[in-house]
């Protein structure tokens, strides 16, 4: 059954390959379909790729090769959790160690320029808790790039 409701990332000529990518990174996630253009468009040619069906960690999404006129924003990023700091540095190894970039705060930009953050669920259970607890991990958070769990962790008991 197709979903109602997709997002639909726009990429230069790149939506395959990022796809691909995703989908050996993230659990729950697979190419399911490339669609070719039918006819000559104004950023490709018949035969080039056009479309991507792929899930991404449980997300259907649509890659699209519309051209260089639009490009990715932090306005929209994926929120990956993440259970460890193994699991936290895998994600965002993969991410930065294949021409992403660094930011702050647990975020990062693959080379696509689309935004992920990684978020180990120890922080957003701090935050849920709220309190002193939650400011001191906020505060912990705020001084990171990449998060750190057993800083976090020492932040929620106040050390």
């Amino acid at each position: 059954m197709t979903a109602k409701n997709t997002v639909c990332l726009w990429f230069d000529k790149d939506a395959e390959e990022a796809a691909r990518f995703y989908a050996a990174t993230f659990p729950d996630s697979a190419v399911h379909a490339v669609h070719r253009a039918p006819a000559d468009y104004p950023s490709g040619k018949r035969g080039d790729v056009l479309t991507v069906d792929f899930t991404v960690a449980g997300i259907h999404c649509i890659g699209l090769n519309g051209g260089p006129a639009f490009k990715h924003s932090e306005a929209f990023s994926f929120q990956i959790a993440t259970d460890d700091q193994a699991e936290t540095d895998r994600y965002w190894n993969a991410i930065v160690g294949n021409g992403g970039e660094e930011s702050a705060c647990g975020w990062c930009r693959d080379r696509w320029g689309l935004s992920w953050q990684i978020t180990p669920r120890v922080l957003t259970e701090a935050m849920a808790i709220g309190g002193e607890e939650a400011r001191r991990a906020f505060e912990a958070m705020m001084t990171m790039t990449r998060i750190d769990v057993a800083a976090i962790e020492a932040a929620r008991r106040g050390e």
